[in-house]
């Protein structure tokens, strides 16, 4: 029904410079639309908060915030991460603008197939985490993980939509309300019971994904959201494999360990988690990473308008007690309820149940005695059982940046195992300890086995031979074949080398990338290509001689080409003409063809003596002389006796000969 409701912000143009063309999708925080950036003729997603996070004493602490949030979003840059263009104020209407993914969600992908291949469902797992772990990097945390926010483009590209939006609406949410803004069913345990949150909560969440794409349904479901959100505090997220029994003990241990209910026992942030989903991939065989678990599609947990949103309680000692609003979890549910709030007292983690009436218990104080003696040698039991008997616990050294044989020994110590992993690092050297599966400080048995994940130091290729001197195109391929990613500088004039040919490569730090080089595997390698040689102005080599005219031309790499021709006015040896001619634009190297004059061309004039006066004029005319009369004797006679150029000399055409007349 959404779609097919007029939106009165589609046709309209924001902050005069975004034409709205159709709304894409609207959730509990904001709207998205389709647009046009009239300013640089491109689209863009236009994401729209909704007017009541604006209104009221805190709306201008949310758009401080807000801007805050996305100006920190916008300096995050990474190919996994939909990149944040701009944002604004127009009137009420507080917007950013992204980058436009042509493609669907993954909460559609998963409507469609029900479950995802084991490779691919590990697929978008490393592409989210991959992102996740640029902006932890940079101390951002998403907050608000769900399929929904995992973009997949027409080219099957994982990207992360919406960093910072959930954290400036808590912000300002949980100072007034005590409520912090989530997903119910990607929540985890801590952000529910106390409004805290890091990059662990991020893994947590996807975790929980991980475990839908697999299953295609979520780990925790019930009647109503809270129902879900209880689930969360008071349970572990089970392994797959209860719901797909083919699915190995690998993906049970990674789903285990990325949702891990306490916070201390997931990794420390989405690059540690990488590293754990990408050991865990090369240890499943080729027919498990191609399997797909038997799920028709379309039966994943219903979702209201924006699925499962809800506001939960931060704690009761944060909360304003004054304000109803601060006691309540605003939680809007799925089709059951069709997007309805329901309010339940802060601290989902404490039992619901309210204490029996005085007088029962008065009369079950015989039954109730009873139980606590039992309790109480149940509880000295376990008491033994875990401090002193075989179910004793101690914790795991802190071993991370400590040499291998260091942190051996520290294990070996504590009474530990060890198992040995490897992974690429970028900072920590080769031989250095990485990760502790389970992290340092978790309670693990004392006769327990630690992963110690050891620095293979930086994941380095080989940069690759003729990158430089090849064509554009062929260097582009040789540096994605090698896992590198070409990148352009301004193409430079070059009077050698053809357009397109690259004439220089360079790595971030500006030093030249050279063949046979190491290099950190993703590396942007960025190409200088030949734009040919620069244009020039021809200059005017008319009048002077061929070797006048070259170094005249020298200057600007033009060579001069000659050919000759007669002219009658034009001496021998000078230019006559040129192409290009003088003011023409040429190139660098280009050549400059002239056409240089051999003088007058010189013709056998005939004897004409004792030839009347008209017939010999004729006749040497018709040669391309001219004729000049000289009378002697009066010229009555009218025959030549004399000529000023004898028969059978040559003079130059168009010479004047000069016949004398009898």
């Amino acid at each position: 029904m959404g779609t097919t409701v007029t939106d009165p912000l589609v046709g309209r143009l924001v902050d005069g410079r975004y034409e709205v063309v159709s709304r894409i999708a609207r959730g509990g925080m904001a709207t998205v639309y389709l647009a046009i950036d009239r300013r640089l003729d491109r689209e863009v997603a236009l994401k729209v908060m909704h007017p009541h996070l604006a209104e009221g004493a805190s709306g201008g602490a949310f758009i401080a915030r807000f801007r805050r949030e996305a100006r920190t979003a916008a300096r995050l840059t990474h190919p996994g991460l939909v990149g944040v263009l701009d944002q604004g104020l127009d009137g009420e209407t507080s917007y950013l603008t992204m980058e436009y993914v042509d493609g669907s969600t993954l909460r559609r992908r998963i409507e469609e197939q029900g479950a995802l291949r084991v490779g691919e469902a590990l697929r978008v797992t490393e592409s989210v985490l991959d992102a996740l772990a640029a902006a932890h990097r940079s101390g951002l945390v998403h907050r608000d993980v769900k399929p929904e926010n995992v973009l997949i483009g027409s080219d099957e590209r994982v990207r992360v939509a919406d960093f910072g939006l959930a954290r400036a609406v808590t912000e300002v949410t949980s100072t007034t309300t005590g409520t912090v803004l989530g997903t119910v069913a990607y929540l985890a345990p801590e952000l529910v019971q106390h409004g805290t949150s890091d990059a662990r909560t991020d893994v947590y969440a996807t975790g929980v994904m991980l475990f839908e794409m697999l299953t295609g349904r979520q780990p925790f479901t019930g009647e109503t959201a809270i129902q879900v959100a209880f689930q969360h505090v008071n349970s572990t997220v089970p392994g797959p494999s209860t719901l797909v029994d083919w699915l190995p003990s690998e993906i049970d241990e990674l789903v285990g360990a990325l949702a891990a209910h306490s916070a201390d026992d997931r990794p420390l942030d989405a690059g540690a988690a990488l590293q754990l989903v990408r050991r865990t991939r090369l240890a499943l065989d080729d027919v498990t990473i191609d399997r797909r678990a038997d799920v028709a599609a379309g039966i994943t947990l219903p979702t209201a308008t924006d699925p499962g949103e809800v506001d939960l309680p931060l704690s009761p000692d944060d909360a304003d007690t004054s304000d109803d609003r601060a006691a309540t979890v605003r939680v809007p549910m799925g089709d059951h309820a069709r997007g309805g709030t329901v309010a339940l007292p802060i601290g989902l983690g404490v039992s619901l149940a309210e204490p029996p009436a005085r007088t029962a218990a008065r009369r079950r104080w015989p039954l109730l005695a009873l139980l606590t003696g039992v309790v109480a040698v149940l509880g000295l039991g376990t008491w033994w059982f875990l401090e002193l008997g075989p179910g004793a616990y101690t914790r795991v050294p802190a071993v991370v940046e400590l040499l291998e044989d260091d942190a051996v020994a520290a294990l070996t110590e504590a009474g530990l195992e060890h198992r040995r992993a490897e992974a690429f690092h970028d900072d920590l050297p080769v031989g250095t300890v990485v990760s502790t599966d389970p992290g340092p400080g978790a309670d693990v048995r004392k006769d327990g086995t630690v992963v110690l994940t050891v620095s293979k130091g930086p994941d380095l290729v080989k940069m690759p031979e003729g990158v430089v001197g090849a064509m554009q195109a062929d260097a582009d391929a040789a540096l994605e074949k090698a896992d590198l990613v070409p990148a352009y500088a301004d193409p430079e004039h070059h009077d050698d080398a053809p357009l397109g040919q690259v004439l220089r490569a360079m790595l971030p730090d500006g030093t030249e990338a050279e063949a046979g080089a190491d290099v950190r595997r993703g590396t942007k390698v960025t190409l200088v290509v030949s734009d040919g040689p620069a244009p020039v102005t021809v200059t005017s080599v008319v009048g002077i001689t061929v070797e006048e005219a070259q170094e005249q031309l020298e200057p600007d790499a033009l060579t001069v080409e000659a050919t000759e021709a007669f002219h009658d006015s034009v001496p021998a040896g000078r230019i006559i003409d040129q192409a290009p001619a003088a003011g023409e634009t040429a190139h660098r190297k280009d050549v400059v063809k002239v056409t240089v004059s051999k003088g007058p061309e010189m013709i056998e004039v005939p004897n004409v003596i004792q030839v009347d006066f008209e017939s010999a004029k004729k006749q040497i005319e018709a040669l391309g002389f001219k004729v000049d009369r000289k009378n002697s004797w009066g010229g009555l006679i009218g025959r030549v006796v004399d000529q000023s150029v004898a028969g059978g000399e040559t003079a130059p055409k168009g010479a004047t000969i000069t016949l004398t007349v009898v």
